[in-house]
């Protein structure tokens, strides 16, 4: 399929259909941000949605085309991101999950990690900048190649630069007790794939809700996770508990069963064993 804009599902379950068997590189990564926000805003038009990014890509355009330095290109693509637009990252409610949905990102100007990495690497793509998302422990990342290696950026904070001492320390207390080396730092800073950050970004609504209990948008969040990758057994068994807590026991039932039968020796499995065992109590109390 034509990955530009206009050859684009604007339905949203053709849009995951489509979501599900893309190539990676065949994901456009602000699409698929706005797709899941029409999850939560039903009225949402992609279509909309997507054109002021495109009309800012022109803007900026002719100011990039005399620079020749990368450097200063990203330099200019914060300045035009976060001085001229007005990005930034929500620090007085972090946790708010509209800071995660790209409507009210673009909207607001407000955003958390990854989804002000995923304004400016849409930016940075259609303007022809080689800028890369890193899954890196805690924030999300972007990386930047230039002559001498690499620029490592923190759309967080107005895109600033970060040295190799401050990313071993923001890693660190991801890693307890362990000494970080410049191979285990290069595997973090590796550049993550479209489907893991669409999948970093589902997972940060889904803890959001859980923690307010709200069960039924965090399985909601599950089920696009497991369309994006169907083998991740351990979102299966997540989504089972998720199901459980909103009262469907027989989706639950099947969630739990199809983990056991993909997972013989995980080390949780007796615990879900005992939670089908439960479930089976469950569902002849309600029969």
């Amino acid at each position: 399929m034509d990955s530009s804009i206009n050859a684009l599902p604007l339905d949203v379950e053709q849009g995951w259909r489509y979501l599900k068997v893309a190539r990676d590189e065949d994901i456009p990564l602000l699409w698929a941000s706005l797709l899941i926000a029409r999850d939560e805003y039903a009225e949402l038009d992609l279509g909309a949605a997507l054109a002021p990014v495109k009309d800012w890509c022109d803007r900026l355009r002719p100011s990039l085309a005399g620079i020749a330095h990368p450097v200063q290109a990203v330099h200019a693509l914060n300045r035009f991101v976060f001085d001229e637009q007005g990005f930034a990252g929500n620090n007085d409610d972090y946790y708010d999950p509209r800071n995660s949905y790209l409507n009210e990102v673009l909207s607001r100007r407000l955003g958390n990690p990854i989804s002000l990495a995923i304004v400016q690497l849409e930016i940075a793509h259609q303007l022809g900048l080689p800028m890369e998302g890193v899954s890196f422990p805690g924030h999300f990342l972007l990386r930047f190649p230039v002559d001498d290696g690499l620029l490592i950026l923190d759309p967080y904070h107005r895109g600033r630069s970060l040295d190799l001492d401050e990313l071993r320390s923001r890693a660190s207390p991801h890693l307890p007790g362990r000494r970080i080396g410049d191979e285990q730092l290069g595997r973090m800073l590796e550049p993550a794939p479209r489907r893991v950050i669409l999948m970093r970004m589902l997972r940060n609504l889904k803890q959001l809700y859980i923690e307010r209990e709200d069960f039924a948008r965090a399985l909601r969040c599950a089920d696009r996770l497991l369309l994006l990758d169907d083998r991740d057994r351990d979102e299966l068994r997540e989504r089972g508990k998720l199901y459980w807590r909103v009262g469907h026991v027989q989706a639950a039932r099947a969630d739990f069963s199809h983990y056991l039968a993909e997972a013989v020796q995980a080390e949780d499995a007796d615990q879900v064993r005992q939670w089908l065992i439960e479930l089976g109590s469950e569902r002849q109390r309600l029969n």
